[in-house]
């Protein structure tokens, strides 16, 4: 499949809470090997947007194609996990009570076979299972240098970790398509850094397809294949980062003037 090949293709998409519109016909594609973010000031619709891709909200009307086919809108939440399609969350949903390791293997479950009663059987197919899936969780660990806190309560950890555990528990369900919400929020520049390093190598090398919501600008333009601008619930600006930058109905969105 080529490059340019969408791989998701949000049409029309409007979303309301109790007559408010959150979402106006907002419509973007995103290319299968992409860094595409979503920006805007608070209140946007950005997160909007992403729960509609994800299903936790259903648009009251649109469509969101991922690989041309699969109407996102009208598919079980479920069902879009096994479909290849993962993301994190603005507001950390790890189980606190568990360790690191036991959150990434948590994710592996979609793609776990075996029967209750085939795991009875020790030395059976399931824990021949389970020993792919945790060579899976292990080498995540090493690619996102987690490693000291493997064993280490999740709801303990400071946030740039937790943030961190956030996003191998993505990586663990194998996605195509990874959406990120905010992943460098309340963190400082190193933490930032250490954190723009891992989406890029994502990316990079493990050529997985990114969405990216984030306040940080300088990264957003830096990193990005092309940017897509919300205001207001509706798309004001779509292009490549040097042709966002001097938008004038962007710089209005976020300065107030031109």
């Amino acid at each position: 499949m080529s490059q340019l090949t969408p791989i998701l293709t949000v049409n029309d998409v409007s979303l309301s809470f109790g007559g408010n519109a959150a979402l106006s016909e907002v419509s973007f594609d995103v290319r299968r090997g992409e860094i595409r973010a979503i920006i805007g000031p608070n209140g946007a619709g950005k997160t909007s947007i992403l729960n509609c891709i994800s299903g936790f909200y259903r648009p009251q009307r649109g469509r969101i194609l991922l690989r041309g086919e699969t109407d996102l809108t009208q598919t079980p939440t479920d069902r879009i996990a096994r479909l290849g399609l993962a993301r994190t969350f603005q507001n950390i949903a790890l189980y606190t009570g568990l360790s690191t390791l036991d959150n990434l293997m948590a994710a592996r479950h979609i793609h776990m076979k075996q029967s209750a009663l085939q795991s009875i059987l020790y030395w059976g197919p399931a824990r021949r299972e389970e020993v792919r899936h945790r060579e899976a969780v292990e080498e995540i660990i090493d690619f996102l240098e987690i490693a000291h806190i493997r064993k280490a309560v999740v709801g303990a950890l400071p946030y740039a970790l937790r943030t961190r555990v956030e996003l191998g528990r993505a990586l663990a369900m194998e996605p195509d398509l990874l959406l990120l919400d905010e992943p460098m929020a309340g963190m400082n520049l190193e933490e930032k850094e250490d954190m723009a390093r891992f989406i890029l190598d994502i990316y990079e090398r493990r050529g997985i397809t990114i969405v990216l919501i984030e306040h940080d600008m300088g990264l957003v333009m830096d990193i990005s294949d092309r940017v897509v601008v919300l205001d207001f619930g509706r798309k004001i600006a779509d292009g490549p980062p040097d042709e966002i930058k001097h938008s004038p109905a962007v710089i209005q969105a976020y300065l107030g003037e031109t």
